[in-house]
């Protein structure tokens, strides 16, 4: 049993004000792994104002401080790496191997490439008489989901620490261990007192509270789109800067020169990756009329090679949902799916034979699936594909962007031009052709309600900053 009920405030580990104390389950077996406190506002409140006073000295420092710092933790943090692998694989139930090649990694890579990018970031601009500074926000509320326990509060605290803002985190309360991790991490590469912060606890004390401090001065929030319009309305009582990345149904575009067998590889991996607990994930795959019934033939032969079942199991890809909540919500959209009256290829409700204890679902593939049905609409967070046909481009183009989400989408085909009109016609933040390689450089947010502001690279450090224009001053 792991007892983490401590909170870590201006560099301690301290008992929380409150006695509540949360369960942490493994969705894998469902048994109880372990413990975290239910912090309180008091909690918060000692966090905030360590970081407040913190915030003077750190934003001070200089760059090559910063960049120092950032590649002390990376060096630790690979240090650490099979203790974060084995509290990831088992708090979020994600097969060993994607842990380690897609949580894990990402997460240092967030450190490496914040390093990368503040050497040669300009803080600082000299426009004629005008001098145009961007400093450091101040306090900065980290409220991070689920689903990436290393990928989604590595971005968010690099880019924080790079631009010399301090920081209060609050993880999400299903995935704990990996901050608590992240919080040792840090104190052996020396970041200094009350530069960083770990309150954890509810989103509903400890989130709604971050969103509303008045000594917090900007929240980074990444989750579901109601919490978000939660925290924004909240954030809005003292005009309080935002940055939200928030959910998705991203289109997969099949271009009709592209290779069957590989497209459909491509479509289901994107479906499957992480058991669907994605807010990218390419869960409309459009493919054309033509091509559909060659398609759907292709993805019943690959399916093989993307098992379910237990995280520690050799070659299994997807592991279980991460909540019991979670599978409730999926087997709630399979139901809508049938009834809607989309036709069922694979999958379907229930759990998979073999796999009754822990949260697990089948692979589950819809085609005949219109883009006004909810299945084709709603974010599901779990390994449902909807297939939706289109007769040329331009209505394939019109079905991507038929949708209040704007986070990622996805192209597959040979011809260069179709390839780019599609790219650049699908109104998202981050547009991936034929499988092409993660740039950590590049910025990572959606349009609509996705989500606004920026992470990764540069565009994430800036997200910390404020510009400053100082006019007529002498040179």
């Amino acid at each position: 049993m792991r007892n983490y009920t401590k909170h870590y405030i201006n560099g301690e580990w301290v008992e929380s004000t409150g006695s509540e104390t949360m369960d942490v389950i493994n969705p894998a077996t469902e048994e109880v792994t372990g413990r975290i406190s239910a912090g309180t506002k008091e909690d918060l409140n000692k966090a905030v104002q360590a970081a407040r006073e913190a915030f003077p000295s750190f934003s001070s420092t200089s760059v090559a401080y910063r960049v120092e710092l950032l590649e002390n933790i990376a060096k630790e943090y690979e240090k650490r790496k099979d203790d974060l692998i084995e509290v990831m694989t088992e708090e979020l139930g994600s097969p060993v191997a994607l842990t380690e090649n897609v949580h894990y990694n990402m997460g240092l890579q967030h450190f490496k490439q914040a390093a990368q990018q503040l050497r040669d970031f300009e803080f600082t601009e000299q426009r004629g008489d005008t001098l145009i500074q961007k400093l450091p926000v101040g306090v900065a509320g980290l409220i991070t989901p689920w689903n990436f326990p290393t990928n989604q509060t590595s971005t968010k605290l690099a880019s924080a620490f790079a631009a010399g803002s301090t920081v209060v985190l609050k993880p999400a309360e299903l995935t704990p261990y990996a901050a608590v991790l992240l919080a040792e991490i840090f104190e052996e590469a020396g970041v200094p007192k009350g530069v960083f912060n770990l309150i954890n606890g509810t989103g509903e004390t400890i989130g709604n509270s971050i969103s509303s401090h008045p000594d917090i001065d900007f929240v980074s929030f990444t989750g579901s789109g109601g919490v978000g319009q939660k925290i924004t309305e909240n954030a809005a009582k003292d005009i309080k800067k935002v940055s939200l990345e928030l959910g998705g149904k991203s289109p997969l575009v099949i271009l009709d020169d592209a290779d069957v067998k590989k497209a459909a590889k491509t479509a289901v991996a994107n479906v499957v990756m992480n058991t669907g607990q994605v807010c990218t994930a390419a869960t409309r795959t459009l493919v054309p009329k033509s091509m559909h019934d060659d398609f759907i033939e292709a993805v019943k032969e690959v399916l093989p090679q993307f098992p379910v079942g237990d995280p520690y199991g050799e070659g299994n890809f997807m592991g279980p949902l991460v909540a019991q909540k979670q599978w409730d919500r999926v087997q709630s959209y399979i139901e809508k799916g049938i009834e809607e009256g989309a036709t069922l290829v694979t999958g379907g409700q229930g759990k998979p034979d073999g796999l009754e204890a822990g949260y697990y679902v089948k692979l589950t593939v819809f085609t005949n699936v219109t883009n006004d049905m909810v299945i084709a609409q709603d974010e599901i967070f779990g390994p449902v594909m909807s297939v939706i046909t289109y007769d040329d481009i331009d209505e394939a183009i019109d079905i991507a962007n038929d949708t209040v989400y704007g986070l990622a989408g996805y192209v597959v085909g040979e011809d260069k031009d179709a390839l780019r009109k599609v790219a650049t016609s699908i109104r998202a933040g981050q547009i991936t052709v034929n499988d092409g390689d993660t740039d950590f450089s590049a910025p990572f947010g959606g349009f609509k309600q996705s989500g606004n502001g920026r992470e990764w690279g540069d565009y994430g450090i800036d997200e910390y900053l404020e510009p400053r224009a100082i006019m007529g001053l002498p040179v």
